[in-house]
């Protein structure tokens, strides 16, 4: 008897073992996986779990369900795990659009720069991933907790309900690395990028994965646009454009010419100046237009009217803000209860501001403007 009891001892700890060398890094990651001050809808995340950009790149993931089955690959390393996306176009192959304001300006009471943010779209729990990559910069992402199938009602609240979790590492919105090179993501109407060339193909949040991990500065970021196509998932109905931005003040947008084979089209910020602002429109003086056009941008959002008032705010401050500032900013331009066609309300889910400095991350969410959240690497 006392040798079977050894035995089946054994066995379980050979399975245990096993577990740990197979599975270590996404347990570890999964048990760091927390609600931030008793937010029930914002949730911080330890990533340390090995992941491999360079085999997503050559695996040309363009597609959210293409990246969903390739996490379920990674994670489950051959069981029958299954993740799954709101983030789906409706019956006409459409669908309503986040809209986002995101700026760029100098810190007024300290060294270095600012890069400010919100993420307005329907209500769902955020996600802070924190990474400490083995090869690549340690960042500070966010993610809506939506794009790999969470909501109000599906909550990581059991590790089982966790599993989903580790699929934020390739799904940022926007993020700072270690470098402060910070970028974020907004939405174009109909716009969605269909590079096509012999290069490899990276979907829509891929991309700022990549530039999280291997960029310090804007110019390394456009670099390596030039080896990729960056192709966005059709079937969700829209298309983005990106703002990114370093420590050293320089900033871009990258947007993607529709009339013209999808060439990427990049804006600088001007020399000299403070600040550079962007939300729902192309900005590219090609396209740039100063009145509300629905082929150029969303004009349902307001997305002129954000630019307009988001851009008088800076200017009133010639460019320079204090964190408060940075996020009073972002408060003027906030959405509250914007109700769409679809009957759905539309909030701001966060406001983000990155001190490109000093590597933190400020988080107000669900415009709770009485409560800042602070992360850091």
């Amino acid at each position: 008897m006392k040798k079977v009891f050894l035995w089946i001892l054994g066995i379980i700890a050979a399975l245990c073992v096993i577990i740990g060398i197979v599975w270590g890094g996404e347990i570890a990651t999964l048990c760091s996986i927390e609600s931030v001050e008793g937010n029930e809808y914002l949730y911080k995340m330890e990533y340390k779990a090995a992941y491999d950009l360079d085999d997503v790149i050559a695996n040309d993931i363009d597609e959210n369900a293409e990246l969903l089955g390739y996490v379920v690959g990674r994670i489950g390393k051959g069981l029958p795990l299954k993740i799954g996306s709101s983030q789906v176009a409706d019956e006409n192959g459409e669908m309503e659009t986040f809209n986002c304001t995101s700026f760029q300006a100098i810190r007024a009471d300290e060294d270095g720069f600012l890069f400010g943010r919100n993420y307005d779209f329907f209500k769902n729990p955020t996600m802070v991933t924190v990474s400490h990559p083995r090869k690549g910069y340690a960042s500070i992402a966010c993610s809506d907790m939506s794009h790999f199938g969470y909501s109000l009602e599906k909550l990581p609240v059991s590790l089982a309900a966790k599993l989903n979790c580790l699929a934020s590492i390739y799904a940022p919105v926007d993020g700072i690395n270690e470098k402060g090179l910070c970028t974020s993501i907004l939405a174009l109407p109909k716009q969605a990028s269909q590079q096509d060339t012999p290069r490899h193909d990276v979907g829509t949040t891929i991309i700022m994965r990549l530039w999280l991990d291997r960029c310090a500065t804007v110019q390394e970021a456009l670099d390596l646009l030039e080896t990729v196509d960056v192709r966005h998932d059709a079937a969700v109905g829209s298309g983005y454009h990106y703002l990114v931005a370093d420590a050293s003040g320089d900033c871009a947008a990258v947007e993607f010419d529709l009339y013209d084979g999808w060439k990427t089209l990049v804006t600088r910020k001007a020399e000299g100046e403070p600040y550079m602002l962007i939300t729902n429109h192309l900005l590219h003086e090609k396209y740039f237009t100063s009145e509300p056009d629905p082929v150029m941008g969303n004009p349902h959002s307001k997305s002129w009217w954000r630019y307009a008032t988001a851009g008088d705010y800076l200017r009133e401050h010639e460019g320079e803000l204090s964190i408060e500032e940075a996020q009073e900013c972002l408060s003027k331009v906030h959405w509250k209860d914007l109700v769409w066609d679809n009957g759905m309300v539309e909030d701001t889910q966060f406001s983000n501001v990155y001190d490109q400095e000093d590597i933190k991350l400020y988080l107000r969410n669900w415009n709770d403007y009485e409560t800042t959240h602070s992360f850091g690497l």
